[in-house]
């Protein structure tokens, strides 16, 4: 077997990879050193490991989102009604909700206030979940007063009382803060949650949130796979499996069983799916049978069908069956007891396959000492394969060697992101899937209030949505403000807020946006240093046109050094990643090299009385470059600068020739030389 503590080198590089790369989204790199692999963890208390904290084997019990989410508006979409009230204050809670979701439908301010009335009388009898409702009602300043002190004391008091949305929105407001003690208390509690729900033989798909835009357009290919029976593609797959297509067969049933490609989750008609493909002998169905079995998720949980259904899809070389087996050999569950020496032989046929899971339930083998000699060092090691092959159990590991000093060393900064990134699985996720429904029904209020407040969870791709949504909708985001609909004002101020933090979790998009809008004053006061920050920012993850932006600054001096050398080295940067910025960049160069040689010359004093649209590079690409007529008079407009460029040094070189003083004339230069 292929040993990872050979294969490992330190530094190691370890890609969180969590999510899918998104257009916008910064990747999620952790660099560990020798001093993270550091030798004191290597023997932990006895009674740290034994503790129930570290029982990576519990029960694959399958608890419904209802209760790892209470107080959650899941009955509003997937029953489309309340549940029934078991008190007043439950009642009022969802009868504001309902009136919520109308208003925001519909624009009706007279329905949010009532909606927000039922709230307070709600949480005046101290019912947690609607006091998380005004928790995200005041930090919106939606019908009340916008308040972050207001915020905060809700949530508190909502977290306390067990509602995890609220738990998760102080997570992230400690996150922001640096305030690590308590931000990773907080996600560990959550990511737990999340961990819980996971499957036994691999992880499932990852269903990030859809990002409903690309840029100033709207994500069209991403929202028309996301359109669930509605869709072309999801429809002639259905044919396909209907006519009797194994292969289609399979995939209906998983996008069934996993809720995917717009999709509700639904177990019954997954197992079905399943069981048809089977028949017509496609292997992969087997192992999700297994897991059926073993969750009971649709069906009577039955441990020996799912070992069987397992075992039958491990001989398919299916290797991720046999971590499934490998579980239920360290449980003893559908087998005749429990054996530790066949578990860590599956898990290791697993492994030698390069399969995550393998690796993960090695290294917890390690860690507990289950069956092997305790080594967390090696354990580490195993966690690290693991995660570099996206699974996110061992990326919950890590976090908890981080947060707890065991066998790493203790980093709570590092923790905290690692929680953070794995308790976004977590069921209050699926306010996502709600809001991008609405959107694609047209429902751009419910939309924007769903992405809303899963934005004030900390959710990236939410902010960015949300943002999104007020700058293309405008009024029709029907946005709520203090005391009724937002005006300019308070649409520009939420929007600007919205794009600061998704441009803090490393949306370059974002990042952009933000230095714009200091830049022009728009939303906000004109501010060119705050601006070069939030340029740099987006610098940082190597955008072309924020090189470009940083450059014309440095050239005028405006929030940077006026420094023409600094200037160039950006245009050549912004070149160098984006070819297609040749145009914008060519006339960069022209004018610095002019600004250089002719410092108050006509030209210098022509060019500064531009339209202050020279910085924006990706609309000199969008709306210049791909525009032929465009392109040809900006060609044009370099071939004027041209001539009267030569005109201007012919006027000026016109008495030495005639007086024959100066000695030789110098040839004429190009007009883009570099700068020396």
């Amino acid at each position: 077997m292929r040993d990872p503590g050979r294969s490992l080198l330190v530094p190691v590089l370890l890609l969180l990879s969590l999510y899918p790369l998104s257009l916008a989204a910064r990747p999620f790199f952790l660099i560990l050193t020798q001093e993270d692999l550091k030798e004191v963890a290597a023997a932990p208390p006895d009674e740290l490991l034994d503790s129930a904290d570290w029982d990576e084997f519990g029960d694959s019990e399958s608890r419904p989102e209802e209760e790892l989410d209470p107080g959650s508006w899941r009955p509003m979409f997937e029953s489309g009604e309340p549940p029934a009230a078991g008190s007043e204050p439950e009642e009022l809670y969802y009868s504001g909700v309902s009136k919520m979701m109308a208003a925001a439908s519909s624009g009706e301010g007279r329905l949010m206030e009532e909606a927000v009335s039922e709230f307070e009388a709600s949480a005046a009898a101290g019912y947690a979940h609607a006091q998380s409702a005004l928790g995200f009602l005041h930090g919106t300043g939606q019908m009340r007063d916008r308040s972050k002190g207001k915020a905060f004391l809700y949530h508190h008091f909502a977290a306390e009382g067990g509602n995890m949305q609220s738990k998760m929105a102080l997570a992230y407001t400690y996150m922001r803060q640096d305030m690590y003690e308590k931000a990773v208390k907080l996600y560990a509690e959550l990511a737990e949650v999340a961990v819980n729900s996971f499957l036994i033989t691999k992880d499932s798909p990852v269903i990030e949130p859809i990002r409903i835009h690309n840029g100033a357009e709207e994500n069209k290919e991403a929202l028309r796979k996301s359109r669930g029976e509605d869709d072309e593609d999801f429809q002639i797959l259905e044919y396909q499996a209907q006519k009797g297509n194994a292969i289609a067969m399979y995939k209906v049933g998983l996008f069934h069983y996993f809720g995917l490609r717009g999709l509700r989750r639904d177990h019954t008609k997954a197992l079905s799916w399943f069981l048809k493909a089977v028949d017509k002998g496609e292997p992969r169905s087997m192992e999700l049978l297994g897991e059926i079995y073993a969750r009971g998720a649709g069906v009577e949980r039955n441990y020996t069908k799912a070992f069987e259904w397992l075992k039958l899809a491990s001989r398919q070389q299916l290797y991720s069956a046999y971590n499934g087996m490998g579980y239920l050999y360290v449980k003893g569950y559908g087998v005749e007891k429990k054996n530790y020496t066949k578990a860590k032989e599956y898990f290791e046929k697993a492994a030698n396959n390069e399969e995550a899971g393998g690796y993960y339930n090695l290294g917890v083998m390690y860690l507990k000492g289950i069956g092997v000699k305790r080594d967390v060092k090696l354990a580490c090691k195993y966690f690290i394969s693991a995660a570099n092959a996206g699974q996110p159990k061992a990326f919950y590991q890590l976090a908890k060697m981080f947060h707890t000093g065991v066998g790493l060393k203790k980093n709570l900064a590092t923790a905290t992101a690692l929680y953070k990134l794995v308790a976004e699985r977590g069921p209050w996720g699926s306010l996502s899937r709600w809001a991008l429904e609405s959107y694609l029904k047209g429902d751009v209020g419910k939309a924007f209030l769903l992405y809303s407040r899963m934005a004030e969870l900390g959710y990236e791709v939410a902010q960015s949505n949300a943002a999104w949504i007020l700058d293309k909708f405008g009024e029709r985001s029907m946005c709520m403000g203090e005391a009724g609909f937002c005006t300019d004002a308070e649409r520009h101020q939420r929007s600007h807020y919205l794009w600061w933090q998704a441009s803090e979790q490393g949306n370059e998009h974002a990042a952009l946006l933000i230095g714009d809008a200091y830049y022009y004053g728009r939303g906000t006061e004109r501010d060119y240093e705050r601006a070069a920050e939030a340029y740099m920012h987006a610098k940082s993850q190597a955008n072309a046109q924020a090189l470009f932006n940083l450059g014309y600054m440095h050239e005028h001096g405006q929030g940077l050094p006026f420094d023409l050398h600094l200037a160039k080295r950006y245009y050549d940067q912004a070149l160098e990643i984006e070819p297609a910025a040749k145009l914008p960049v060519t006339l960069a160069l022209a004018s610095l090299w002019i600004r250089k040689n002719y410092a108050n010359g006509f030209l210098v004093n022509m060019i500064d009385s531009l339209p202050e649209a020279y910085p924006k590079v990706e609309a000199w690409v969008e709306d210049v470059i791909l525009e032929e007529g465009n392109a040809t008079i900006l060609t044009l407009f370099v071939c004027l600068l041209t001539v009267l460029y030569l005109r201007e040094r012919q006027r000026r070189q016109a008495p030495a020739v005639v007086g024959e003083v100066g000695g030789q004339q110098q040839p004429i230069e190009p007009v883009v030389p570099g700068i020396n």
